[in-house]
């Protein structure tokens, strides 16, 4: 990594003051390094991922991450951070450091218990604006062929691999598998959570950690967003309102920036993959850490094994169902 920066002159010919690890993701190593005059984030994919379960995936998804930056900051200025230089050969690539006290962390904040509706409107605001700039131009999901990455970082984990627990399920869900991997209308994150968004000084959300970006189904995105709003009311039902309500605002912005097709219709895809998602974070290979109990987790199972049995045609009819859930735990 080292040799990589002073290949880059990224310090322009000065050594690194520090050097840091970062924490908090399972697919790459990120470090902080810092130079006299600038601070940076340097990032290298894993081929084995931190998982319980082995997982893994190719390691060239730090050029479809860095081609997604690059784009995604002409598209939506401010959407992403600047990329300062990568080594393809390396699989490095190197972006600004966003300082947390002035960029935090929207995960952080929703643990907290900040739950902020009019930022998950804009989360669902700037994600709808990247969707429908990449639908405009057929040239743009074309760039990003990365279908294989796709399946293995998404689609086998969080929908084929619940079926060894799941194996009355296997009809919906290969068939939530099949429909994502035969869909290609835009440019999807495929990574787009809480843990991925900042909330920038002047309240616009930044996406981080597009490695997972292809060609593919803007419902992903929206459903994957959600999916996170909802599981943490598990976590905290007295929020559960709060978080519902944010969904609904994220779900409702959104919708007003689709384009290349009737809302209606991406939001029936929505409704039906996110039972399934749900399902993925709590029997997947990546199941969500603050779910870590039977007792947290069985509720949620049995909520997405009923909805993938009986798929909702809406998100509100969805969202309501979770309410009246969430309002069993709070009794």
């Amino acid at each position: 990594m080292l040799r990589v920066l002073a290949e880059l002159d990224l310090g322009r010919g000065a050594e690194p003051l520090e050097v840091s690890p970062l924490t908090g993701g399972v697919s790459s190593d990120i470090w902080k390094v810092v130079f006299p005059d600038r601070t940076v984030c340097i990032k290298q994919a894993l081929a084995k991922l931190r998982t319980e379960a082995d997982w893994y995936a190719p390691v060239g998804r730090n050029a479809a991450e860095a081609d997604w930056l690059r784009w995604a900051g002409r598209a939506v200025p401010g959407s992403a951070p600047a990329l300062l230089a990568e080594d393809r050969g390396a699989g490095l690539l190197v972006m600004e450091y966003l300082a947390p006290d002035r960029y935090p962390l929207w995960k952080a904040e929703l643990m907290a218990g900040h739950v902020d509706a009019a930022f998950a409107a804009r989360v669902g605001e700037t994600l709808g604006r990247l969707h429908a700039a990449a639908a405009a131009d057929r040239a743009v999901p074309a760039g990003f062929p990365n279908a294989t990455t796709f399946h293995d970082i998404r689609i086998e984990p969080y929908l084929l691999h619940p079926i060894e627990r799941n194996r009355d399920l296997r009809g919906p869900l290969e068939a939530l598998a099949g429909d994502l991997a035969g869909r290609a209308p835009t440019l999807i994150h495929g990574d787009a959570s809480p843990k991925n968004l900042l909330r920038s000084p002047g309240g616009a959300p930044v996406f981080l950690d597009a490695e997972c970006a292809t060609a593919g189904d803007p419902a992903f995105d929206l459903a994957f967003c959600l999916n996170h709003l909802l599981l943490k009311g598990r976590l905290f039902p007295a929020r559960g309102t709060a978080l519902l309500t944010s969904a609904a605002a994220l779900r409702g912005a959104y919708l007003r920036r689709v384009a290349g097709e009737e809302p209606a219709a991406l939001e029936t895809r929505v409704a039906r993959l996110l039972p399934g998602l749900m399902l993925g974070r709590v029997d997947g290979r990546s199941p969500v850490e603050y779910l870590d109990t039977e007792p947290l987790r069985a509720p949620v199972r049995a909520f997405a094994r009923a909805h993938l049995i009986r798929p909702p045609a809406t998100l509100p009819s969805l969202f309501a169902d979770w309410a009246g859930l969430l309002e069993e735990f709070n009794a």
